[in-house]
């Protein structure tokens, strides 16, 4: 429901461009600190990737633009592994300095990945390396030495060589593609229902797609608690922001600034005006929003559920 409801809200604000998906991945050495670190780790894998994308994005030999985007959160891989690594959608352009000009990208290319993956090695390292100074990580069982200053130095020396992998996918089709995309990848937990087969004798078989073997499907026996503690690497801290907004479609200026884009765009202004001041129960918008019923049989899909009667609540009540 909710993530049907967001990209109700996020439809009003695409753009009639390209639109492109770009992801920053950190090495495995980094994602063990994250484990042991996550508010701190994953916040500076948000401020590194956010700053990446803007510094490159701005300067003139590239795109010389503001560009707007967001950013969602995912820890794990196919097999539950913990994995951190940040997916962007960003529109294939920007506004100009003086918000004058819609800067468009070439057709098929948004910004030279090499350049974005040694930025943001960079970027991440000082400020993983600040962040120890400033007492913020913490360290245990394997990672206990780190807990030196000078140990912790050297294990991050072999990390500022290394290739961190940035990747941008070909771009989306068009909006609808866009949408769809939004909706398997926002507001979804490590693994879906669907991709478990079977619950028995302590064991859980799941599906998972290898991607070094050409994508093919393959299937995993875990015992019940190693399933289980790997579904627990992603549970993200309390309070968490796991999808955040940036630059023209950061939370401040978006409204001002999406108008801006659509009118160097020659789009319509957005007609947008969210939902009537009456909302309708939430079986009804569930509905509206995704085209399934809750009163439908989720099995047979020809049974509907047939309101018989309200009770209400017996308070107090202990027959």
């Amino acid at each position: 429901m909710a993530r049907a409801e967001w990209i109700q809200d996020r439809q009003s604000e695409l753009l009639s461009v390209p639109y492109f998906h770009v992801v920053f991945t950190v090495p495995e050495e980094i994602a063990e600190i994250a484990f042991q670190n996550k508010r701190t780790v994953y916040g500076i894998l948000f401020h590194a990737t956010a700053k990446t994308l803007q510094l490159i994005a701005a300067d003139p030999e590239h795109l010389g633009a503001e560009i707007g985007f967001f950013a969602v959160l995912h820890t794990w891989g196919q097999t539950l592994v913990h994995h951190p690594h940040l997916h962007c959608v960003v529109p294939g352009g920007g506004l100009s300095p003086d918000g004058k000009r819609w800067i468009s990208c070439r057709p098929d290319f948004f910004l030279p990945v090499r350049v974005l993956s040694r930025l943001f090695r960079r970027l991440f390292l000082e400020s993983l390396q600040q962040a120890f100074d400033s007492g913020k990580l913490r360290f245990s069982a394997s990672l206990e030495a780190l807990g030196d200053r000078q140990a912790f130095v050297r294990y991050l020396a072999p990390l500022k060589k290394a290739k961190w992998v940035v990747y941008a996918k070909r771009p989306f089709a068009g909006p609808q593609q866009v949408l769809d995309y939004l909706g398997r990848y926002t507001h979804r937990v490590a693994i879906s229902n669907d991709r478990l087969l079977d619950i028995e004798n302590g064991r859980v078989r799941f599906v998972w797609k290898d991607y070094r073997d050409n994508n093919e499907q393959k299937t995993m026996d875990l015992p019940a608690e190693e399933f289980i503690r790997r579904f627990l690497l992603h549970v993200l801290p309390d309070g968490f922001q796991r999808i955040r907004y940036y630059g023209f479609l950061c939370n401040r200026n978006r409204e001002e600034k999406l108008a801006l884009c659509r009118q160097l765009l020659g789009m319509p202004p957005s007609d947008q005006n969210h939902l009537a001041p009456e909302r309708p129960d939430y079986c009804h918008l569930y509905e509206q929003l995704t085209g399934r019923s809750l009163k439908q049989c989720p099995v047979c899909h020809q049974g509907r559920m047939i309101e018989v009667e309200i009770l209400a609540p017996a308070f107090g009540d202990t027959s």
